[in-house]
């Protein structure tokens, strides 16, 4: 005797079965020798532009973080480079950060006599004294900063 209000059909309501439908009598379990685990729903289509960024997200794509590290500290720090307009202001940041003390950079002589030295890798990987560019320079080609210890930092000073 079969019961056909209790059928169970996949496929649009008012379509005739075919050889691609499956159908099943109402069971508790599902029969899973029709189920197929391959079949992925289909696509669906992406709306251009959406989600919309917002403003917070505009001003983080804007920002320019770099990960700084100091000789003998155990963990590093993250800074937007962007906020700060010059050099005195990064290092009065950095040395809040890290309670030490840079001291001021000299053309002539660099950071010499300091206890710590600001250095930073550029976009080509080399290791330089920060203060040996123009601010917008060093924003620009900064990749990483590393407050180094004074005595390790003689070969970066500028000729």
């Amino acid at each position: 005797m079969e019961m056909a209000g209790t059928e169970l059909r996949l496929g649009l309501p008012g379509t005739e079965p075919s050889s691609s439908t499956f159908t099943s009598k109402i069971s508790n379990k599902r029969p899973s020798s029709h189920m197929n685990n391959n079949d992925e729903p289909p696509p669906k289509a992406q709306v251009v532009g959406w989600p919309p960024v917002r403003s917070y997200r505009k001003n983080i794509l804007e920002a320019s973080y770099v990960k700084v590290s100091m000789d003998g500290a155990a963990y590093l720090r993250k800074i937007d480079l962007n906020i700060y307009k010059s050099y005195p202001q990064l290092l009065e940041a950095l040395e809040n950060m890290f309670k030490c003390s840079i001291g001021v950079y000299s053309e002539t002589e660099g950071y010499n006599g300091c206890n710590y030295v600001p250095t930073y890798e550029d976009k080509d990987g080399d290791w330089m004294l920060a203060g040996d560019v123009p601010w917008d320079m060093f924003i620009n080609s900064c990749k990483r900063l590393r407050i180094m210890k004074g005595s390790e930092a003689k070969g970066l000073a500028s000729l």
